[in-house]
């Protein structure tokens, strides 16, 4: 099987349970997705299958030449995600066409999402890293800068990995082990709870958690 699908998040909402709770969740729209190369051990050197996210909207003048031509290959219309996941076992008959979609995670109840993070630009220690600041009055002239960062005579240096000012955001983020609520296969739709990385139309990796396994 599988590892995994690309999707994207449609946003969050409300899932009320039997008993009445309102558990916070989000929705994605996972596949189809269709089967553009398999990998082989023989062949590259591993075993693994590359899917392109369909649906999308994506025209072909968006495409570059080598993807265009890497996808008439298999026919396929055209695609502007592409990404490789493992499969369970390097026999699987998993041929280049065929589709795959969200019923791989019909027997699943947890799984991993990877996204990207919301860019938030330049911030200071305070907003990037939660530091607390100095006091707002009584004559105090230290509010929001990040402090003394140096050594003194020894090691004479900033030490690598300091928390200081930066870009914030904009990166690979994995949540694991997210509750599955439940799966719409005539829709494509995935319910999670809880939040994933990224905004609304963001990209996501979604697989199977290894707490299934």
């Amino acid at each position: 099987m599988v590892e995994g699908l690309i999707g994207k998040k449609i946003g969050m909402t409300q899932h009320f349970t039997p008993e009445g709770l309102a558990l916070p969740v989000t929705v994605i729209k996972a596949g189809p997705c269709l089967v553009l190369q398999r990998k082989t051990e023989k062949k590259n050197g591993y075993d693994a299958v590359q899917l392109g996210l369909l649906d999308d909207g994506v025209k072909e003048k968006s495409l570059n030449r080598p993807i265009l031509g890497h996808l008439k290959k298999v026919k396929s219309p055209a695609v502007r995600v592409i990404w490789e996941f493992k499969l369970d076992s390097p026999d699987e008959d998993i041929q280049v066409g065929q589709k795959i979609t969200v019923e791989i995670f019909a027997q699943e109840k947890q799984v991993d999402v990877v996204g990207k993070s919301k860019g938030r630009g330049f911030a200071g220690v305070m907003k990037r890293w939660g530091f607390k600041g100095g006091k707002g009055s009584h004559g105090s002239m230290f509010h929001r800068a990040p402090g003394s960062i140096g050594a003194s005579a020894f090691p004479s240096r900033v030490t690598k990995g300091k928390k200081m000012p930066g870009r914030m955001g904009s990166q690979r983020v994995t949540v694991k082990n997210l509750k599955l609520i439940k799966i719409e296969p005539e829709k494509n739709l995935l319910i999670i709870k809880g939040a994933v990385p990224g905004s609304k139309s963001g990209y996501l990796l979604i697989k199977r958690s290894l707490k299934n396994k």
